[in-house]
Parts: C-alpha cells; structure tokens; sequence
C-alpha cells in the first residue's frame, strides 16, 4: 500500500494509506480529509477535488487530459502543479506523494 501526504493550507499534514488504483480523491474522502470536497463524487465537472502537487511529482503523474485542463480553468487560484485529484490513480511509483490542498474549492 502507498502512502499520501495531504497538506493543508494551514501547513498541518495528515498521512494516509492508499490502495493502488485508487483515486487520491477518493482515497482522501474515505479518510475525511478536509479541503477535498468532491462534489460530483469523481465525475470531473465540478473541480472541488482541485489540489496542488510537489514539482518533483509531475514527472510521475500522467498529464492531465483536455477535459481536466478545461475544468482546471476554473479553479481558485490555480497553479502550475494543479491537478484534479479525481483524476489520479494511486500506484506504488507514487508512494509518499505530497499533496497540497488549497485554501479553498469555492
């Protein structure tokens, strides 16, 4: 099992298991993770799973589709390493993965 470092925007950090194949959305709703609100439960059209990733992370993430792109558009605040955490499927490459959340979905 692969392990997620969620950081809040206040700089606490909780850290949570994770089965592979699982979405990191998914993975931070099941253990009540604060500031992931994923409002359409994955279906990537509302964009309140929207987080930020270490730099170093992106090479391991598959890039985002057209579709994330658009949604990412209307993010608050969106960064360089903004992602849909609906979107990214947990595998043992991505163990320790450092996610932030931002400040707010809405």
């Amino acid at each position: 099992m692969a392990t997620i470092k969620f950081v809040a925007h206040d700089g606490a950090v909780t850290e949570v298991s994770a089965e592979p194949g699982t979405t990191i959305m998914k993975t931070a709703v099941n253990n009540g993770i604060t500031g992931i609100v994923a409002e359409c439960g994955g279906a990537m059209s509302c964009a309140t799973c929207h987080v930020h990733f270490d730099p170093e992370w992106s090479a391991k993430l598959e890039p985002p589709h057209t579709m994330e792109k658009e949604m990412l558009e209307f993010v608050i605040a969106p960064r360089p390493t903004s992602r849909l955490s609906c979107q990214i499927k947990m595998t043992d490459d991505l163990d320790g993965i450092v996610v932030h959340l931002p400040e707010s979905q809405y």
